[in-house]
């Protein structure tokens, strides 16, 4: 069995995680890293028949899971699952909060009801997870929570204004959470990946020009989810807090914290390109 993470197993010998959008793109391969590592894992998920093949294939790899068909936006659901899984293998070292969705347009173009669609799944999903798995990391006494949001959330590109709210809600509500479970010795990271290949896009509501121009952008990125899984593990078994992926977006991150309005300009500027 590899050892790839192993400052990770070493923080956390027992190896119990817990990941929401388990069954494709990052999350998927979030659960593949781990188990290669030997870790127990709790698969959430609101695709029924993926959730079924992903837990058949890792099962028979001899990777010890249990699958939780489910949707982050119904609290009771997630909670029962997580709940579950603690009870079962006494504990959870571990949660991934990494179910999301996409959308595009801007401010008038969006209907309502979409707005409350990504809300929903990108904010209130977070939420949910968190409340369903602090009690249990706050146990151990050094318990992990990584929330997954996006490069959107600090760099505010113009035409995705739901999409950068909502991830901008969880660069929050993961700041807050940092302080407030500090003295638990529960450690939160917040992920923000600029574009990479995943299945995101599957659920992306927007219009087709702005469907295509997304379409585009992930296929030239060079950045993959199996490097995003690796390189997410490895940053927050460091205790890193925010973890900007891949390496040179780290650029950005520190533009916009340092040159706010600058930044802002340079985004604007490449919008309209």
């Amino acid at each position: 069995m590899s050892q790839r993470f192993a400052r990770l197993n070493s923080r956390f010998p027992r190896k119990r995680a817990f990941i929401t959008g388990a069954s494709s793109g990052l999350g998927l391969e979030l659960a593949k890293a781990l188990a290669g590592d030997g870790w127990t894992l709790g698969l959430f998920d609101r695709n029924l028949e993926r959730l079924t093949s992903v837990e058949a294939a890792l099962a028979d790899a001899g990777v010890s899971l249990v699958a939780y068909p489910g949707d982050v936006t119904q609290a009771d659901e997630l909670t029962v699952a997580v709940n579950s899984f603690a009870a079962t293998h006494d504990g959870l070292d571990v949660m991934i909060n990494n179910a999301g969705v996409a959308s595009a347009g801007s401010l008038m173009d969006i209907s309502l009801e979409d707005w409350r669609w990504i809300i929903d799944i990108n904010v209130m999903g977070v939420v949910h997870g968190a409340r369903a798995a602090v009690p249990h990391l706050q146990r151990n006494g050094r318990g992990l929570l990584i929330n997954v949001a996006s490069a959107a959330a600090f760099a505010s590109a113009p035409g995705m204004i739901s999409y950068n709210a909502t991830k901008a809600a969880v660069l929050s509500i993961s700041e807050t959470l940092a302080s407030e479970l500090h003295s638990a010795g529960t450690q939160v990271s917040v992920v923000m990946p600029t574009f990479f290949r995943s299945a995101l896009l599957e659920t992306l509501r927007g219009s087709d020009s702005a469907r295509a121009l997304a379409h585009t952008l992930m296929q030239q990125s060079e950045y993959s989810a199996e490097s995003a899984a690796h390189d997410l593990l490895t940053a927050s078994a460091d205790g890193r807090t925010y973890i900007v992926l891949p390496k040179a977006a780290r650029t950005m991150w520190r533009m916009k914290r340092w040159m706010p309005m600058r930044f802002l300009d340079q985004v604007r500027r490449m919008a309209q390109r």
